[in-house]
């Protein structure tokens, strides 16, 4: 059985991390848990224990040792507690913008609408309440690891919700909206799952690149993000031209795609 990575946090605020071999082959989840709480912390160590591919590599009980550890550890998730910070939203722009690569999973103490829909338009990959079960939990890292945005069934529906509003309204700017080839290829390679490196390997050209490329599309279509991209893209059909444009076999992953849990997936069991 695979040997677990400890992590210890000492007297004066810093972080140990201790990693042993691994003895197997399977691509590990690298996770950081920063919450308030020691014994919720405690329970997400135990319940990825038995998980061969997540592993926790830092934990953070304050949200300063939170930014320290976002920018210490190499990590692929970051778990955050909501309350950890009196503007969540905000923490969650301020850590991206120091580590981009990092995908963010914030635990709210209870499902609430409009901390949701900020949360995923600054960039959190998901958003779970704090009493859910541990196997959706399990579910919700893999899926945020592939690139895909993950929300259980009410934040999916508040989410087209808001989409639906924004749809809603005159339409006479969006129609005159056009992108050029390059744009409209990467937005296609978006909508299929790619990541940024991938897409820059189907384009030609560097990931550097493929950002900057990404941002003007942002603007253009006025959406914050890559979901809002991909909800923009299924509300106008907007890759549907382009759709032929990559392979499908590149990446069967769709990033448009937002799991919602089954009857049996959305019960209830405490962590804490």
């Amino acid at each position: 059985m695979a040997t677990i990575p400890t992590t210890a946090m000492t007297s004066s605020g810093e972080f140990q991390s201790t990693h042993e071999a691994e003895g197997n082959s399977v691509p590990l989840v690298r996770v950081i848990v920063a919450d308030s709480q020691a014994i919720f912390r405690a329970g997400l160590r135990k319940i990825f224990a038995v998980e061969d591919d997540i592993r926790v590599v830092g934990q953070a009980e304050t949200l300063p040792q939170t930014i320290s550890a976002a920018k210490k550890f190499s990590a692929d998730i970051l778990i955050m507690e909501a309350a950890l910070s009196p503007n969540p939203a905000d923490t969650v722009s301020e850590l991206l913008r120091h580590t981009p690569s990092l995908r963010l999973v914030v635990v709210t103490a209870r499902p609430q609408e409009e901390l949701t829909l900020e949360l995923i338009r600054r960039g959190a990959y998901g958003v779970v309440s704090r009493d859910v079960d541990p196997e959706t939990f399990v579910d919700c890292l893999r899926k945020v690891w592939q690139g895909e945005p993950w929300l259980d069934s009410r934040g999916i529906q508040w989410v087209l919700g808001a989409y639906r509003t924004q749809g809603s309204r005159p339409s006479s700017s969006r129609s005159k909206i056009q992108l050029t080839p390059k744009e409209s290829l990467i937005v296609s390679c978006v909508t299929q799952g790619m990541k940024n490196k991938e897409i820059a390997v189907r384009v030609g050209t560097t990931e550097q690149v493929v950002k900057n490329y990404l941002r003007k599309v942002y603007d253009k279509l006025g959406v914050a993000d890559r979901l809002e991209l991909a909800l923009y893209c299924l509300h106008n059909r907007l890759p549907e031209a382009d759709k032929d444009a990559v392979p499908a076999q590149s990446n069967p992953t769709n990033s448009a795609a937002l799991d919602v849990p089954s009857a049996s997936e959305q019960t209830s069991v405490k962590l804490s």
